[in-house]
């Protein structure tokens, strides 16, 4: 049954806008928040400014459902559509005239647009931060785990510990090198150099996380089947004992003390690094070979596809993310034990996945987003939340079994386009 004249109506006008028109009120928005939150929290009647648009008040406070209800209409309702509508048509001709400059000098814009917003969101307050970057850390995660669960078909539990291998090799060259520690020594490095050498020990952990999986690889792609999955699940067992028996590494008890070089920054930049490439390998042709090899091995090995060289170089490539995400996750907590890296974790990021869709690049975006979001939201439930996040699954798979977000990766181009008119992309 088509929608009510009045709702296609009011979503017609808000179709017109282009990306750039959202950033725009998304910024005036966050900018107002910034400016006037405070006092515009106290004449609703909340305590402070909420830390995720009202969420967490809700859930503490039931009672003043109304005031966030309110408070988030006023901040960021009410002035991102009047901002919106309001510069439909300077902001088409913002989006056609980026859009005639190189795609690269066109992302860029878009790119510092975007972390400016973050930035000035994120400003409010720590808790605010330390969220934005482990989301942004969740989206690399998940992003890496779809290349194998979705875009090869395999199902691989061992991402958590990949994850593991980066944290602790990042927290060791770190730790070893630019820091004073009891348990390390003397530093051997002046600190001031340690953020200029920070990419080396995150590429160091992805290095190593990929020489894992070349241990999971090796084994488990000469069967079939859900092989992998038993393999690759005993090998998320082994590395989180092996750490917790390795004493060089603190055991258990886990290291602390990394540099607080994981700012907001370098999490954001690394993030659009793993988006950028991981889009790329996915439409490249090793991505098309590996979507053959998903859909029917023996048909694309008769086509000349080296099914075994295409599965084992996007394991290495997905393992080599997820250690990089590991290696920021070490550095934002500035503490890492091997109980992080357990089945929950696992459980999370299969959450993640699947909750926003198989062989996308935008779901995984998606799931990552709204798995940490929610995460973060009903943690004031603390075992509830456990309740409903997997219920809310259960109703995802059984209504849109690949996910929210399926089979659609980045196109940049029509991602920047003006809009002129509701279903119409210029």
């Amino acid at each position: 049954m088509a929608p009510p004249t009045t709702f296609r109506t009011f979503r017609a006008g808000w179709s017109r806008v282009p990306l750039i028109g959202w950033l725009f009120g998304a910024l005036l928005a966050v900018t107002l928040e910034r400016l006037v939150g405070g006092p515009l929290a106290a004449a609703v009647g909340l305590p402070k400014i909420p830390a995720l648009f009202g969420l967490d008040i809700m859930l503490k406070k039931p009672l003043l459902i109304p005031n966030a209800f309110l408070y988030v209409l006023l901040v960021y309702g009410l002035p991102m559509g009047f901002a919106t509508r309001a510069s439909i048509a300077p902001a088409n001709r913002l989006a056609a005239g980026l859009l005639r400059l190189p795609i690269t000098v066109t992302t860029f814009v878009y790119i510092v647009f975007l972390y400016v917003i973050f930035h000035v969101w994120a400003e409010v307050n720590d808790y605010r931060a330390l969220v934005l970057k482990l989301t942004l850390i969740a989206i690399m995660f998940t992003l890496s785990l779809n290349v194998i669960n979705g875009y090869m078909g395999e199902f691989s539990c061992s991402h958590p510990g990949f994850m593991a291998l980066g944290a602790y090799c990042a927290s060791v060259f770190s730790l070893g090198l630019f820091v004073d520690t009891r348990f390390f020594g003397t530093a051997l490095l002046p600190p001031a150099l340690g953020p200029f050498v920070f990419p080396v020990a995150l590429l160091l952990g992805g290095l190593l996380a990929a020489a894992g999986a070349l241990i999971v690889a090796v084994p488990s792609f000469r069967t079939r089947g859900d092989y992998l999955a038993i393999i690759s699940l005993a090998f998320l067992f082994i590395v989180k004992s092996l750490i917790e028996n390795l004493e060089y590494v603190r055991g258990p008890r886990g290291l602390s003390g990394q540099p607080d070089w994981a700012n907001l920054p370098t999490v954001f930049l690394w993030t659009v690094a793993c988006i950028w490439s991981i889009n790329n390998f996915v439409t490249s042709t090793i991505g098309k070979a590996l979507n053959a090899v998903r859909d029917n091995e023996m048909a694309a090995n008769a086509m000349t596809v080296d099914t075994r060289r295409t599965k084992m170089v996007a394991f290495l490539f997905a393992a080599f993310w997820a250690g990089i995400a590991g290696g920021l996750f070490a550095h934002v907590l500035r503490y890492v034990n091997p109980g992080t890296f357990g089945i929950q974790s696992l459980a999370e990021v299969l959450a993640m996945v699947y909750f926003g869709g198989l062989n996308s690049v935008y779901g995984s975006i998606v799931g990552a987003v709204s798995i940490s979001l929610l995460g973060e939201a009903l943690r004031p439930l603390e075992i509830f939340k456990w309740i409903i996040i997997p219920l809310l699954l259960i109703l995802v798979m059984i209504y849109r079994p690949t996910g929210l977000i399926a089979f659609k990766d980045v196109d940049v181009t029509a991602l920047f386009r003006p809009r002129t008119g509701p279903d119409e992309e210029v």
